[in-house]
């Protein structure tokens, strides 16, 4: 059976995501620094405690990581006093300011190189847990759908984004192919989903899992030639 859909995931398999992240956090300070004076050098630490226990009362907000930053930033600046309403609106404007940095971000060399490759033979798709936005990063033209958990309530590994792909794809299982770099939410997920996983691993990190990836790449590059093998 020929294959008819590719979904990638995006954090760490379309751009590193680690510098984006601390660079993102760094405007976030700098902004409330400015605009909300009374929150103070606030510890990192505190900022996390909040974070458990918003999850601890509501354990859908792991799915919802957009929702809840705003949340954690709310609770954050209405402890420090500022009024619910000035809190809520601090709250929303600073992580509006968080997001625009998040999208800042540097695309490896290969990616659209390889999506325009590959766009034009397949049905490109995304699955991701992550609240970065293809069409915020101008790339939407080559995907058919983007799949993000905060909207579906769920993430992956549960085999149901996958599931949603297959349907918004028009793909039987066996005709998808998913890349992704994370061992259990991308390769694990996708395979319980009945599609195949290709490992994206340009570091070239040691495989210590029980399951199997259904291949693995280095390169992004590698994708076309590898596709045509399946």
């Amino acid at each position: 059976m020929s294959i008819k859909l590719i979904t990638f995931d995006l954090d760490d398999t379309l751009w590193d995501t680690a510098p984006v992240i601390v660079s993102a956090e760094a405007v976030l300070r700098t902004w409330l620094a400015e605009h909300a004076p009374k929150l103070g050098a606030i510890p990192v630490e505190h900022l996390f405690a909040i974070r458990t226990r918003l999850v601890d009362a509501d354990p859908s907000y792991r799915h919802r990581i957009s929702a809840l930053r705003r949340r954690v930033l709310f609770h954050a600046l209405h402890e420090a006093g500022y009024a619910q309403a000035e809190a809520e609106d601090l709250a929303e404007r600073s992580f509006e300011v968080f997001l625009e940095a998040r999208h800042q971000v540097q695309l490896f060399a290969d990616v659209l190189p390889t999506l325009e490759v590959l766009s034009r033979h397949y049905t490109l798709g995304v699955v991701t847990n992550g609240n970065a936005d293809v069409r915020r990063l101008g790339l939407m033209d080559f995907f058919a759908f983007a799949l993000c958990a905060e909207d579906l309530g769920i993430g992956k590994p549960d085999p149901r984004p996958f599931q949603e792909a297959l349907r918004l794809g028009k793909a039987q299982a066996g005709m998808a192919v998913h890349i992704g770099d994370h061992p259990g939410d991308d390769i694990a997920g996708a395979q319980q989903a009945g599609l195949r996983a290709i490992w994206y691993n340009p570091q070239g990190k040691a495989w210590d899992h029980s399951h199997q990836p259904d291949a693995e790449i280095a390169s992004l590059r590698e994708l076309p030639e590898l596709l045509r093998t399946f």
